[in-house]
């Protein structure tokens, strides 16, 4: 699942952060649900801002739960720094079709309207977090964010045409 960039028809896949070593490794903040296949040894990358990419994938690999990527012609720490915060993306059409109704990529769910099962709204889909479990972001305005669980019997409903997720949270959810 991965993130519709709004202004383009890209989908941001990652984040790069900080330099890891003195290499040319860089720390990724991965936003897909496909790591392996978006960051696979020769992947060409656009990037937010442009002119520092596109960016071809040297090397991927796994240092504890953080992806680290090496970039052909960024060799060293220094030049790794260069990059930091710097979006990556692919292309909307690179995406293969979803066979499983039920599957979704993140930039049909971000924008989506959040509301409980009697139709009271809860706020606007804001992202999708893959942190072990997939999670909606709840933008809630001054009631701040509200991490969902996407699991079918907390998001019973997704309507990417009509433009919402019905939302049956458990007790205390809403608390938090």
């Amino acid at each position: 699942m991965d993130a519709q960039n709004p202004s383009t028809d890209t989908v941001v896949v990652g984040r790069i952060g900080r330099p890891h070593g003195v290499r040319g490794e860089a720390t990724v903040e991965v936003r897909t649900d496909d790591p392996g296949k978006r960051f696979r040894p020769g992947a060409v990358l656009r990037t937010v801002p442009a002119e520092r990419g596109p960016l071809t994938v040297a090397g991927a690999r796994w240092h504890r739960e953080v992806l680290l990527l090496a970039f052909e012609g960024y060799d060293s720490r220094e030049t790794v720094e260069t990059l930091r915060d710097t979006l990556l993306e692919v292309p909307l059409a690179d995406l293969p079709a979803l066979e499983d109704p039920d599957d979704f990529y993140d930039h049909q769910l971000v924008g989506l309207a959040a509301r409980l099962t009697d139709g009271t709204p809860l706020g606007e889909v804001a992202a999708v977090r893959h942190e072990g479990a997939d999670l909606l972001v709840v933008d809630r305005g001054e009631a701040g964010e509200l991490l969902v669980p996407f699991v079918t019997a907390i998001v019973p409903t997704v309507d990417v045409p009509g433009g919402f997720v019905v939302v049956d949270p458990p007790e205390g959810l809403l608390d938090l």
